[in-house]
C-alpha cells in the first residue's frame, strides 16, 4: 500500500494558525493570526487588464470632444483707432437749466477754468483730456472740437470714421457748459456766434459715425441720451434684416433724471476723471473718507513716486493692484462672454469699464447712477473694493515720506500675496461642482510681475490640473497671452511649469499650435525637451506639446525640422535602448507620437528620418513591456511610410534618398512590423494593421501579385483562413454584441451608415463598404471581366502607382500578406475588420474569387451564397470598418432600397451601390470600378488619404493630459475595503475548508438543464457570489445564479466556433473579476460585465499561440491561468509560452522536447511561475520558469494520456495529483519522489475530468459512464454521485468536466446531455 501522506493542514500550525477542528467555527483571532507571508499566498495583490487601454470603446473612438475648445478665443480682436472729443462748456457762462450753488464743483480735467482767460482754459482742457486718453491708448488719432457747431462735429465724425475705417470710433461728449439732453435725447451743441443752442439728434451723431464705436456722455441726464440709442438701436434692428447687434458701447455719467453732483470735493467732470485718471480720483475720493481727512495734503497725490507702467514703483503698484481688482470683479459679476466683449477684446474699451466701475462706486456716493450699454450689474458693494481700499490706505501713509527722502524704498503692498493664499486655499477646497475662484484675474496679473510670478505659476498649473473646465476658464479670463510672452524668458526655475501649463493648454485646443509656432514657441520646448536635468516625465509633456504642433500642421512642421526635432527625439530613443535602464513610458510613448506626426505625410520629414536610420532605433521599442510605447513605435513606423499624401513634395526630395535606401529602408520597416503581428495588446495590432494597411497601399501591385501566387500553391489553406470564405451560421441563435463588433475608427465619406452582406459579400451605401470598391472589392461584373483586375494598371497620379522601380523582395511580401490574413481573422473584431480593409486595399477578394473561377478549386457553394450570420453582419455593419468620413469625395452617393440575395454576389453587391459621379468618372467596361475612380481622383489628397484608415492612438493618448497629472484621483480605499472584505471572508472559507472533516459530498443542492445540444464542456464557479458559468463547444457562454435558478447573461464567445472551449478563468477574482475564456484553436477573449444581462464587453483578444495562427487540424491549445504571477500558460504541439498579461507580451517559450502533445495544464495559484504539465504519453512534468532550465522534475507515472491535473492543496510548491485516462490517479511529490507515492484506481478506463480543490483536501474525479467519485488526500474515498433511476432520485450524465469552488467545498459537474449540477456537503440544504 502506498505510504499514507500528512494533511496540509499541519503547515499551518507552524505558521501560528489556530486549529479549531473541533469546534465547528473559526474565530477572528484563528484568521487574524495568518502571517501576512500566507495572506499573500493566498490572495496574490497583481491586478491585470485595468489600464484606460482595455476600454475598447475610449481606445477605438479616440479623443473625446470637451465641448469647449475654441470658445474662449474673442471672436474679433478690436482695437479703438480713432477718439474725437468734443467739449462744450461755455465758460464763464452756464446753462440755464442749472443752478450752481457756491462752492460747487468747477474743475475740469483737474483744471479750474477761472485760473485763466476763458479760451485759453478751453484749450488747455482740451488737450489735457487728450493727453490723459492717450495713457490709455496711445496710438490712436486724437480729434478735439472745443464748443463746436453742429457741422463741426459732422466733419468730425466723418473724419474720423474715415481715419479709423474698421476700427472702434471713441466720441467723448462733455456737456457741462449746454443744457441737458432733450426728452428725445438729443444733446446740445451751439451755433456759430454762440447765441443759441443747437440740438444735435441721436440718430444724426449714429449715421455719421457708423459702427463700431464707443460713446461717453459725460452730462446731467445723459440717461436720456443712452434711452435713445437703444430705442434706436431697437428701431434700427427691426427695420433691418441684420440680425446682428450693433457693436455700439455707451458709458453715461447719470440717468435720466439725475443731474451731476456738484460738491466741491468733486471735480465737475467727476465722470471724465474717474475714466480718464481713475488712481488720482480714487486716492482722493479715499482720502475724505479715511482717518487721513482733515490731515492729509491732498497735493501729494500728484506727487506719487514712480510711473504707471512700472510696477516696481508706487504709483505702477497702485496702478496694478487696481487693474486687478476692477478685472476681478467684473469677471466675477459678468456673464462670460460679456466679460469678453468688454474687458479683453478691445484695450481701451477695457481700460473705460474698469475705471467705470470707479466711477459708479464713487458717483453712487453722491446719489448719482453712471450707466452703461450693454448694462453691467451693480458692483460698487463689492468686497474686493475692500482690498482697494487698504493698498490705497497703505500708499497714502508712506506717500509723505517717500515724496519728502527719494532715496527711501516704498513698501510693496501684500496684495497680491494674500490673493494667492486665498487661491490657493480655493484649490485645497474646491472643484468644478463649486464657484469658481474669484481670484482668477489676479493670477494672471500677478504674471505680469516678477516678484509672485513662479508662485503664480504654480498654482495655476494646479487649478488647470483640475480639469478642462479649469482650462477653459482660465483661457476665458485671458491667460492665454501672458503665458505665450512668458516663453520667451530665460528664467530656468519657470520652466517646467510653463511646459505643464501648455500641456494643459494644448490637451484642451490644438489651435493653439498656430500662436506657438508663430512666436516660436516651439523652440522653447524643443530645448526643454533636450535639456538633461529635467525629469523624463516632465520631458514627456514637452514632447506631447510639439507632437501638437506639428499635428496637421504643415507650418508647424517645418519649423520644428528646421529646429532638429527629428534629431532630438531620435537621439533620445537612441539612448534609452542602449544604457539598458528603464526610461520613463510615457516619455518613450510621445517620443515615438511625436516623431509619428512630425513626418506623416510629409515627404522631407520622412527623408530625414529614414537618413537617420529612424527605423533600426525603433526596432527595440517593439519589446518595450509597455503596450502603450510598442503601439506609438508601430504608428511612428508606419507614418514613415511614404505613400504620396504630401501635398507639397517635391520631386527632388524624391532624389535626395537613393532608391535603394528607400527599399532598404522600407523592408527593414516591414520586418519590424512582422515581429508585434502576433502582439498580445490590441492596441500594438491596431496600428500594425494601420501600419500595414499604407504598406499595402503603396506596394499594392506587387502585394496583389504575391496574393495571387500564394492562392495558387496554397488555395485551401488560405481560402479558408480567410473569414470571407469562411463564413459558417450558427446554431446558437445569440449574437455578439454591438460593441463586440465594433471596429476602430476610420474616416467616412458619406453620412449614411448602412451596410448590409449580400450573398457573403459586403455591400454598403457607402462605396466599397468603402474600401473594398476603392481597393479592388470585385463588385462589378467589369471587374470579373478584366484579366489583369483592379489592380491592372500603376495609376500615374501620384498615389497609387507607389511602386518602387525595384520591388521587394517575394518572401517580405508573402510574410506580409500572411500578416494581413492573420488580421483579417484576429479575435478582436475591431482588428480583424481593418486586417480585412488591408486585404481588401490589395485586392485578395478579386484574386480569390478570379482563382476559384479559372481552377475550379472546390469551395463549397453556401460559402459564397449563404447570407452570414448577424453577428457577421454585425461586424460589417460597423460604423468604423469602413467609413471614411474625414475624406472629400469627388462623387455622391446615394443609397437606394436594398435588394434580397442575388444567386451572384456580385450582382447582389451591384444592386446595393448607387454612385452618383462626375461625367469624368465614367469608366469602362473593361477595367475595375477602383481603378479610375482612384485615377481620378489623383488630385485630391484628401480623398485619397480617407481611402485608408485612420489611427486613434495619438489623439486616445492625448486624453491622458485631459486628466489630473498633479493629484491622483483614488478609489483605492472603496476598492480597498471591498477587497477587505472579501480577503476576509475568503480566509474564513478557507479556514472551513482546512479544518472541515468532509464525510460525503454527495448533497445536491442545485441543477441547471443549460440547453446546451452539445453538452456542457466546462463549468466555472464564481467565488464571491451564486454564479456558476457553463460553456459548450460551440463557444456559447451562459451565466446562472444557482441560488435565486435565474439565467443572468448568455452570450456567444465569437462567431466563428472551431474546436470549442479550453478553458473558462476569472482574472482578478477578488476585485472586479473578468472572464477569460480561452479557445481551443488557441484564442484568448477577456470579458467584463459578463454576468449583466447582454452588457458583457470585450476587455481584450489575442491567438496566444506563438507566431502567425498555424493552420494544424490536431492542434488544441490547453490554457491555465495564475493570477499570482499574472502569467498565462498556453501549450501547444510544438511549446508552452508564457504571456504577461499585464504586458500583454509574450516573455517566455519552453519547447516540450517531446514527441508527445501536452493534454492537461495546471499553473499553481499559490507559488508564481511555477506550473506542471501532463502529456499524452502519460508523463507529467513540473516547470519553474525562474530557473535557467524551466524543467524542475519529471516522471512518468501513467500509461495513457493525461486528462487532469493540479497542485495539491497548501504552501508546498511540489505535489501534485494527477489523472489518466485510464481511470488511474497519481499522488507525486517531486521533491523526495520520482514516481508516484499513492495511487487510486478510481474508473476503469473511462475518467473524463478531474478537480483538485484549491484549499480542501479534496479531489473529484468523473467518468462516461455518469459517476463521479470523491477522495481525500489520502486516498480515501468520501462518496461517489451515480446515475440512479429510481423516482426523485438525483440524475447525472455522461461527466464531462468538474470543478471545486475556490474557497469553499462546492462541486459543480458538467454533463454531455446539457446539464450541470453543484453538489456540497450534507450540512447545506439543496436549493
Amino acid at each position: 500500500m502506498a505510504p499514507r501522506i500528512s494533511s496540509h493542514l499541519d503547515e499551518f500550525t507552524v505558521m501560528n494558525f489556530v486549529d479549531n477542528s473541533d469546534s465547528g467555527d473559526v474565530d477572528a483571532a484563528s484568521i487574524t493570526s495568518y502571517s501576512q507571508s500566507t495572506v499573500a499566498a493566498y490572495f496574490p495583490q497583481t491586478s491585470v487588464l485595468c489600464e484606460l487601454r482595455h476600454d475598447e470603446t475610449r481606445v477605438s473612438s479616440g479623443r473625446l470632444d470637451s465641448g469647449l475648445v475654441s470658445k474662449w478665443r474673442p471672436k474679433d480682436r478690436m482695437k479703438t483707432g480713432c477718439v474725437a472729443l468734443v467739449l462744450c462748456l461755455n465758460i464763464t457762462v452756464d446753462p440755464p437749466d442749472v443752478i450752481k450753488l457756491s462752492p460747487c464743483a468747477r474743475m475740469e480735467c483737474w483744471i479750474d477754468p477761472n485760473s485763466m482767460a476763458p479760451q485759453k482754459a478751453l484749450e488747455t482742457i482740451g488737450k489735457t483730456l487728450s493727453y490723459q486718453y492717450e495713457r490709455w491708448q496711445s496710438r490712436a488719432r486724437y480729434k478735439i472740437q472745443l464748443d463746436p457747431t453742429i457741422e463741426e462735429v459732422k466733419k468730425l465724425c466723418n473724419t474720423c470714421r474715415k481715419n479709423a475705417k474698421s476700427e472702434r470710433v471713441l466720441f467723448h461728449y462733455n456737456g457741462h457748459g449746454v443744457p441737458k439732453p432733450t426728452a428725445n435725447g438729443e444733446i446740445w451743441l451751439f451755433n456759430k456766434s454762440y447765441t443759441q443752442y443747437i440740438p444735435l439728434p441721436i440718430r444724426d451723431l449714429d449715421s455719421w459715425l457708423k459702427m463700431p464705436s464707443i460713446y461717453v456722455f459725460d452730462c446731467s441726464a445723459a440717461g436720456m441720451v443712452v434711452n435713445a440709442f437703444v430705442e434706436l438701436q431697437d428701431w434700427t434692428s427691426s427695420d433691418s434684416c441684420e440680425s446682428s447687434v450693433r457693436d455700439c458701447i455707451l458709458l453715461a455719467a447719470c440717468e435720466a433724471h439725475e443731474t451731476l453732483p456738484q460738491t466741491a470735493e468733486f471735480p465737475a467732470d467727476v465722470f471724465t476723471s474717474c475714466l480718464t485718471t481713475p488712481i488720482k480720483m480714487a486716492l482722493r475720493w479715499f482720502c475724505t473718507r479715511s482717518l487721513l481727512h482733515g490731515s492729509f495734503n491732498y497735493s501729494l497725490i500728484d506727487r506719487i513716486p514712480g510711473r504707471q507702467t512700472d510696477r516696481k514703483t508706487l504709483l505702477g503698484e497702485l496702478n496694478w493692484i487696481f487693474t486687478a481688482v476692477t478685472d476681478t470683479i467684473a469677471w466675477n459679476v459678468l456673464p462670460h462672454d460679456l466679460f469678453q466683449r468688454l474687458f479683453r477684446q478691445d484695450p481701451l474699451v477695457a481700460s473705460l469699464f474698469r475705471n467705470f466701475l470707479l466711477a459708479e462706486r464713487i458717483m453712487r456716493s453722491a446719489n448719482c447712477s453712471p450707466i452703461s450699454h450693454p448694462v453691467l450689474p451693480a458692483t460698487h458693494q463689492h468686497h474686493m473694493w475692500d482690498a482697494w481700499d487698504m493698498a490705497a490706505e497703505m500708499c497714502l501713509v508712506q506717500l509723505p515720506a517717500l515724496v519728502e527722502d527719494p532715496t527711501v524704498e516704498f513698501q510693496p503692498s501684500p496684495f497680491f500675496t494674500e490673493q494667492l493664499t486665498a487661491f490657493e486655499v480655493w484649490l485645497d477646497h474646491g472643484s468644478e461642482y463649486k464657484k469658481p475662484p474669484e481670484q482668477l484675474p489676479i493670477v494672471l496679473q500677478v504674471l505680469l510681475g516678477h516678484c509672485h510670478r513662479f508662485r503664480a505659476l504654480v498654482l495655476l498649473g494646479r487649478f488647470l490640473d483640475m480639469g478642462s473646465w479649469a482650462v477653459d476658464l482660465a483661457l476665458s479670463v485671458g491667460i492665454f497671452p501672458y503665458v505665450l510672452k512668458l516663453l520667451q524668458t530665460t528664467t530656468q526655475e519657470l520652466r517646467p511649469i510653463l511646459v505643464f501649463i501648455w500641456t494643459k493648454i494644448l490637451a484642451l485646443d490644438k489651435s493653439c499650435q498656430v500662436d506657438l509656432v508663430k512666436d516660436d514657441g516651439h523652440k522653447y520646448f524643443i530645448r526643454f525637451l533636450d535639456s538633461e536635468e529635467t525629469y523624463p516625465e516632465q520631458r514627456a509633456m514637452a514632447a506631447f506639446v510639439l507632437a501638437v504642433i506639428v499635428d496637421g500642421h504643415r507650418r508647424g512642421q517645418e519649423a520644428c525640422i528646421e529646429a532638429g526635432l527629428i534629431h532630438v527625439c531620435l537621439r533620445h530613443l537612441q539612448d534609452s535602448t542602449a544604457n539598458g535602464v528603464q526610461t520613463e513610458p510615457l516619455f518613450l510613448q510621445w517620443l515615438c507620437l511625436c516623431l509619428g506626426k512630425i513626418w506623416e505625410d510629409f515627404t522631407e520629414g520622412q527623408i530625414i528620418g529614414l537618413q537617420a536610420d529612424a527605423p533600426v532605433i525603433f526596432a527595440p521599442l517593439l519589446s518595450e513591456p509597455q503596450p502603450e510605447v510598442r503601439a506609438s513605435a508601430v504608428f511612428a513606423l508606419g507614418t514613415l511610410l511614404d505613400i504620396g499624401f504630401d501635398s507639397s513634395r517635391d520631386i527632388r526630395d524624391e532624389e535626395c534618398l537613393h532608391d535603394d535606401e528607400k527599399v532598404k529602408a522600407e523592408i527593414s520597416i516591414g520586418k519590424s512590423l512582422l515581429d508585434v503581428v502576433s502582439d498580445g495588446s490590441p492596441l500594438v495590432r491596431t496600428e500594425v494593421a494601420l501600419a500595414l494597411g499604407r504598406f499595402a497601399f503603396g506596394h499594392n501591385k506587387h502585394l496583389k501579385s504575391v496574393a495571387a501566387d500564394i492562392l495558387k500553391h496554397q488555395p485551401a489553406s488560405v481560402l479558408s483562413s480567410l473569414p470571407f470564405f469562411a463564413i459558417k451560421g450558427t446554431s446558437s441563435g445569440y449574437t455578439t454584441p454591438s460593441h463586440y463588433c465594433h471596429i476602430g475608427p476610420i474616416s467616412r465619406a458619406g453620412g449614411d451608415k448602412q451596410l448590409l452582406v449580400c450573398d457573403g459579400r459586403i455591400s454598403a451605401s457607402n462605396p466599397l463598404a468603402t474600401s473594398g470598391v476603392m481597393h479592388g472589392s470585385p463588385i462589378s461584373e467589369a471587374s470579373q471581366h478584366s484579366d489583369s483586375g483592379i489592380m491592372k494598371t500603376c495609376f500615374n497620379n501620384g498615389v497609387m502607382d507607389h511602386a518602387r522601380s525595384r520591388p521587394l523582395n517575394t518572401a517580405l511580401l508573402s510574410q506580409c500578406v500572411s500578416a494581413m490574413c492573420t488580421l483579417a481573422k484576429d479575435p478582436s473584431p475591431r482588428i480583424a475588420g481593418l486586417g480585412w480593409q488591408v486585404l481588401s486595399i490589395i485586392g485578395i477578394e478579386q484574386v480569390a474569387t478570379k482563382f476559384t473561377k479559372s481552377t475550379g478549386h472546390n469551395v463549397r457553394p453556401n460559402e459564397f451564397t449563404t447570407p452570414p450570420t448577424n453577428s457577421l453582419s454585425g461586424i460589417l455593419r460597423s460604423s468604423s470598418l469602413f467609413d471614411m468620413n474625414a475624406g472629400h469625395m469627388s462623387s455622391t452617393f446615394k443609397t437606394p432600397p436594398v435588394s434580397p440575395p442575388q444567386p451572384s454576389f456580385t450582382t447582389g453587391l451591384r444592386r446595393v451601390y448607387s454612385l452618383e459621379l462626375r461625367p469624368h468618372l465614367v469608366f469602362s467596361p473593361d477595367s475595375g470600378l477602383a481603378e479610375p475612380l482612384l485615377g481620378s481622383l489623383g488630385a485630391s489628397i484628401s480623398s485619397e488619404h480617407s481611402f485608408l484608415p485612420q489611427s486613434s492612438i495619438y489623439n486616445w493618448s492625448c486624453d491622458h493630459f485631459l486628466k489630473p497629472l498633479l493629484t491622483v484621483v483614488d478609489h483605492g480605499d472603496i476598492i480597498n475595503t471591498k477587497r477587505e472584505e472579501r480577503e476576509k471572508h475568503a480566509l474564513d472559507d478557507i479556514s472551513k475548508c482546512q479544518h472541515f472533516s468532509v464525510n460525503k459530498l454527495h448533497n445536491q443542492i442545485a441543477g441547471w438543464d443549460t440547453r446546451f445540444e452539445t453538452g456542457a464542456e466546462i463549468t466555472l464557479l464564481q467565488p464571491f457570489s451564486p454564479v456558476v458559468i457553463a460553456a459548450d463547444k460551440g463557444e456559447r457562454i451562459r451565466v446562472w445564479n444557482y441560488e435565486e435558478a435565474t439565467l443572468l447573461n448568455a452570450f456567444s464567445n465569437h462567431d466563428f466556433p472551431d474546436k470549442g472551449i479550453s478553458k473558462l478563468s476569472l482574472i482578478n477574482e477578488l476585485d472586479d473579476s473578468l472572464l477569460l475564456v480561452a479557445s481551443s484553436d488557441g484564442s484568448i477573449r477577456i470579458w467584463k460585465d459578463y454576468s449583466v444581462k447582454s452588457r458583457q464587453k470585450l476587455v481584450t483578444a489575442f491567438y496566444s499561440i506563438q507566431g502567425h495562427r498555424p493552420v494544424v487540424s490536431s492542434m488544441n491549445a490547453v490554457v491555465d491561468w495564475q493570477q499570482q504571477s499574472g502569467f498565462l500558460y498556453v501549450s501547444s504541439e510544438l511549446s508552452t509560452v508564457v504571456w504577461d498579461l499585464e504586458k500583454e507580451q509574450l516573455i517566455n517559450s519552453i519547447p516540450l522536447q517531446s514527441e508527445c502533445s501536452i493534454s492537461a495544464l495546471s499553473a499553481s495559484q499559490i507559488h508564481g511561475r511555477e506550473f506542471a504539465a501532463g502529456f499524452t504519453d502519460g508523463s507529467v512534468r513540473l516547470f519553474d520558469i525562474r530557473t535557467p532550465d524551466m524543467l524542475v522534475s519529471a516522471a512518468k507515472p501513467h500509461t495513457q494520456k493525461v486528462v487532469g491535473m493540479g497542485f495539491q492543496p497548501g504552501l508546498d510548491p511540489a505535489k501534485i495529483v494527477s489523472a489518466s485516462h485510464a481511470g488511474d490517479i497519481q499522488f507525486l511529490d517531486f521533491r523526495h519522489h520520482r514516481d508516484a507515492y499513492l495511487t487510486i484506481y478510481a474508473h476503469r478506463g473511462s475518467l473524463a475530468a478531474l478537480a483538485v480543490h484549491r484549499h480542501a483536501p479534496l479531489i473529484a474525479s468523473g467518468s462516461a459512464k455518469q459517476l463521479i467519485n470523491v477522495f481525500n488526500m489520502d486516498g480515501e474515498q468520501l462518496g461517489t454521485i451515480r446515475y440512479y433511476p429510481t423516482f426523485m432520485a438525483q440524475k447525472i450524465g455522461s461527466v464531462s468536466c468538474l470543478t471545486f469552488h475556490p474557497y469553499q467545498v462546492l462541486l459543480a459537474a458538467g454533463a454531455a446531455d446539457g446539464c450541470v449540477s453543484l453538489y456540497a456537503d450534507e450540512t447545506i440544504s439543496p436549493r
